[in-house]
């Protein structure tokens, strides 16, 4: 079964970058719809941005025009450019397709300090 890895996450000031990446072990082309999601302490997991096998993406309300989904499926990776980071984007963050189909990876912890 496919594996997924995510990295590149860190503290930063509000207002800084960050670029997430998300490996996976196998192929993600036979997944359609790849997308991030997070969870901040005390909150459910939510949908961030999704990006389909054609290019497509959509974006949470709360990211869109602030974070960029993208996906390289000849290297198996998504990643996420995050720009203009708010405190309150401070979550760990997962990648997975949209529905959720694979096991979870650990996340990457994004921490944005005011």
């Amino acid at each position: 079964q496919v594996q997924l890895v995510e990295s590149g996450g860190g503290l930063v000031q509000a207002g800084g970058s960050l670029r997430l990446s998300c490996a996976a072990s196998g192929s993600i082309f036979s997944y359609n719809v790849m997308a991030w999601y997070r969870q901040a302490p005390g909150r459910q997991r939510e949908l961030v941005a999704t990006a389909t096998i054609g290019g497509s993406t959509h974006y949470a309300a709360f990211v869109t025009g602030r974070f960029t989904i993208s996906r390289d499926n000849a290297r198996n990776t998504v990643y996420l450019q995050m720009d203009s980071l708010e405190p309150e984007d401070t979550a760990v963050y997962y990648c997975n397709p949209s529905p959720p189909m694979l096991p979870w990876g650990k996340g990457t912890l994004v921490t944005v300090s005011s």
